[in-house]
């Protein structure tokens, strides 16, 4: 890592001693990506940030939000974290505050950092630190613009940095002394944690509590080297005291019957232990016995953490894409994993669904094989059976035949199944051998379990989502017409979230030589009926198409009052008089055009606007004229192309006038593809967009 990088480090650390957070994370976004990347952290290990190493920008995470909507996200309170982003929430169920804030400099979106905050934090952020979250944020921008500018962009490495805890003052010898006669006098045994568990000092005292001589247990975890507290919740504990920063305490058995008491007491450079005799705690009986000694399977706390996000991770998958990246996200890091691949049957036939890691031609070869081949991948998904395979010598005495290439160190094959039957093969591969003990072959049948169902819902949505798109496809039109003396595109982008289908419509009519019409609207809803109830607004406007604009809403809102279908639309209807260089145009509630003209001002019109189709058949639409002068554009759109919470929508259409504005010298499709970037940046996808864009050349062009 270069320069670039350390001073990165450096301006992370000094925004957490301005703001007194507690924990740093630091992300950036590479260009022409859309996945933020943990970059730098400080304040707690590495492994509690593994699941959040990498965040989708239409995730809803607070970083994520952050950056689409350039603004600072607060989260006072582990209820309103609940309440706005209940993954999170679930993993991390402790006390603590935080914000979330972008990192941008001009136009440029460079990622996010998120600080958090200990329990005992005020709810609201005081004008002080939120300056300093803002002043920091527009400090680190620089110094990437800067690094970028002299050709070394910083770019985020294959495992965040993690910061080193800030150094104490050494004692002298003479408060050494005293700090040792110390804690030699308190009472019970007295221990220290590194911020990642590892235990840096413990005295005789503790030593003889928990049974085992201090050098055993010096440098080593004490839910590894002490078994009987490999229980989730001392874990747990650590965990709570790590990121709330505040005390924490629970009680344990020492086999066979000496109950102990645990006392965490935390701050930036570690946590300091007390152990104390106890008693039996009323719920004892109630807690899960700790598990025997054990070498490379996970603890049992990781696993739980670790099964924990995948499951609330999964939740929110949509398609199969999504469910295996996510998937990927997740497991690979948590588990070493080098390489993912989902391998389903169509037709009696395996089928790589997706692959990710360092191997993704590893089961090309199987990709199109009959599911009667002797192949592990084959096998599992017939039988159900998992298969483990701590090296590539043992895979191949199993399947001699199978034709496998030693790409690979260490497999597993896992069943995907669904409703008692196998329905996939989850195949993970290592890239050193890896023995596979009991409890790790239960952790992974496990998450091959939350995979498979997974998977089931996004197929399903996958099969809706496709019939959805087919009748969207028949009811918009194929291609605009080619009309002399316009240069016009249109684009349609369904909803990221729901069934991707919904009432947004354009059109483009030729009328005759020198007059044409354009229609765009928006039916209430995101379903089939709105789709539906668009098709029959799309006909009704095509079947009045040439009269006055105020007359084409009346017949329409008149045809939609007498369907009474229970959805309103909104409605721009245009009419182009190319040969009198005119526009007359109405509008049924819906959003006013944008108006470019040759010399590049930009303005949306201000149009009177007529009740929505479908409310009142008395309604009256008025009309408005402008002059259409060769070289003059319209930008016709729905909301949904601007509409992002927290966002004026009139800030939000100058924003997009004046993007309009500076692509004066493109063609409309290319304006449309700048502009439809910059909606799926900047807005939450939770609307339909469509887009129409008209240019006129003029009648001798």
């Amino acid at each position: 890592m270069g320069s670039g990088t350390e001073l990165l480090e450096s301006a992370v650390a000094h925004v957490v001693r301005e703001t007194g957070a507690s924990v740093a994370m630091l992300y950036l976004l590479p260009r022409n990506e859309s996945v933020l990347q943990l970059t730098v952290l400080a304040g707690v290990p590495g492994q509690l940030a593994t699941p959040w190493t990498r965040v989708p920008l239409t995730s809803p995470m607070p970083v994520a939000d952050a950056v689409r909507h350039r603004s600072l996200i607060w989260l006072g309170s582990q209820e309103e974290l609940a309440r706005r982003y209940p993954r999170p929430a679930l993993v991390l169920p402790y006390q603590f505050a935080l914000g979330a804030a972008p990192i941008r400099t001009g136009t440029t979106d460079r990622g996010g950092l998120v600080l958090l905050w200990p329990g005992s934090h005020p709810p609201e952020l005081p004008p002080g630190e939120r300056e300093a979250v803002l002043t920091g944020c527009h400090g680190i921008g620089m110094l990437l613009q800067q690094a970028e500018s002299s050709g070394y962009p910083v770019r985020p490495g294959s495992q965040p940095r993690v910061l080193p805890p800030p150094v104490s003052r050494p004692p002298g010898p003479v408060e050494g002394a005293a700090a040792v006669e110390f804690v030699e006098r308190l009472p019970g045994g007295s221990c220290a944690l590194a911020l990642d568990g590892t235990i840096t000092f413990l005295n005789d005292s503790a030593a003889a509590l928990l049974g085992v001589p201090a050098s055993e247990l010096l440098g080593t975890l004490p839910w590894v080297s002490l078994p009987w507290l490999d229980n989730p919740s001392v874990e747990d504990n650590y965990r709570a005291a790590v990121i709330s920063r505040q005390q924490t305490a629970f009680t344990a058995l020492r086999p066979p019957d000496r109950w102990l008491s645990f006392h965490l007491f935390p701050n930036a450079t570690g946590l300091s232990v007390r152990i104390l005799p106890g008693t039996q705690p009323d719920h004892a009986d109630e807690l899960p016995p700790p598990l025997p000694p054990r070498s490379a399977v996970p603890n049992r706390a990781t696993a739980l953490y670790h099964l924990m996000h995948l499951a609330a991770t999964l939740t929110e998958a949509v398609g199969t894409r999504d469910v295996i990246e996510l998937a990927g996200d997740q497991l690979m890091p948590a588990f070493r994993i080098q390489s993912l691949v989902v391998l389903t049957s169509a037709q009696g036939r395996l089928r790589i669904e997706g692959r990710r890691g360092s191997h993704p031609a590893l089961m090309d070869r199987f990709d199109g094989a009959p599911l009667t081949a002797d192949t592990p991948a084959a096998r599992v998904l017939v039988t159900g059976v998992p298969g483990f395979f701590a090296d590539f010598a043992e895979l191949r005495r199993a399947y001699p035949a199978a034709g496998l290439r030693d790409a690979v160190a260490a497999c597993a094959f896992l069943p995907l199944i669904v409703s008692g039957r196998p329905v996939g093969s989850l195949v993970l591969a290592y890239d050193r051998p890896h023995t596979f003990e009991p409890e790790e072959r239960a952790l992974l049948t496990s998450i091959a379990g939350l995979l498979a169902q997974a998977l089931d819902r996004a197929r399903l949505y996958d099969t809706k989502d496709r019939l959805a798109h087919s009748l969207q496809a028949h009811l918009l039109p194929h291609t605009l017409p080619t009309i002399s003396g316009l240069d016009v595109a249109a684009r349609y982008l369904p909803a990221t979230k729901g069934m991707g289908i919904g009432g947004d419509f354009y059109d483009l009519i030729r009328l005759d030589d020198t007059t044409a019409a354009a229609a765009i609207g928006d039916v209430q809803g995101h379903n089939v009926n709105a789709a539906a109830l668009m098709g029959q607004v799309r006909t009704a406007v095509h079947a009045s198409a040439g009269a006055p604009p105020d007359e084409v809403l009346a017949r329409t809102n008149r045809l939609l009052t007498d369907l009474d279908p229970g959805l309103f639309t909104s409605c721009l209807y245009v009419h182009l008089d190319l040969a009198g260089h005119t526009a007359l145009l109405a509008t049924a509630g819906h959003p006013p055009p944008l108006l470019r003209q040759p010399d590049g001002r930009t303005e949306a019109l201000g149009l009177t606007p007529g009740l929505l189709l479908g409310i009142d058949p008395a309604s009256r639409y008025p009309t408005a004229e402008v002059q259409l002068p060769p070289g003059a554009a319209l930008a016709l759109f729905t909301d949904g192309l601007v509409e992002a919470p927290g966002v004026d929508f009139d800030d939000a259409t100058a924003a997009l006038a004046e993007l309009f504005a500076l692509a004066l010298d493109q063609t409309m499709d290319e304006v449309a593809d700048t502009l439809v970037r910059y909606a799926e940046r900047f807005t939450p996808g939770s609307d339909d967009i469509a887009l129409l864009l008209i240019n006129a050349l003029g009648t001798d062009r």
